[in-house]
């Protein structure tokens, strides 16, 4: 009877010691964009890539398409994406947007001072360059 009672006793320790091990639901994923889009590509196969881009103050990217849906998610400053023929998107830190694929396109950081920092997901059918620039 002894080991039980100090059982209950060490249970009784770690939920008051620790509240949050009795109380926490289960984690759950904060939807941060949802969009339905179109051409992504239909291959029996295909590639994921995640990577991570720093666009320092006034830098802008190359003037370019992508073959496949973009997704970019702001992790740090302001991103202005300028697309031929739409209005100029900015997404801030904490925000995220797709960019349609076969749309000429070019970004910006229009800070003097801050970084921006991204992170860009691309699925594509395997070997398929992310951009193609324009010239």
């Amino acid at each position: 009877m002894q080991h039980r009672t100090g059982l209950t006793c060490t249970v009784a320790t770690l939920i008051a010691c620790y509240p949050a091990l009795a109380q926490q639901p289960p984690a759950r994923p904060n939807l941060l964009l949802q969009e339905t889009v179109q051409g992504m590509p239909r291959g029996e196969r295909q590639q994921v890539s995640v990577m991570t881009a720093t666009i320092n103050p006034g830098q802008s990217t190359v003037f370019h398409t992508h073959r496949f849906p973009v997704t970019v998610y702001i992790l740090e400053g302001a991103f202005t994406l300028e697309m031929e023929g739409r209005e100029a998107i900015t997404v801030r830190a904490g925000q995220s947007m797709v960019e349609p694929p076969n749309v000429r396109m070019t970004g910006y950081n229009r800070s003097a001072t801050e970084p921006t920092k991204v992170v860009i997901f691309y699925v594509a059918e395997p070997d398929t360059p992310f951009l193609d620039p324009i010239r």
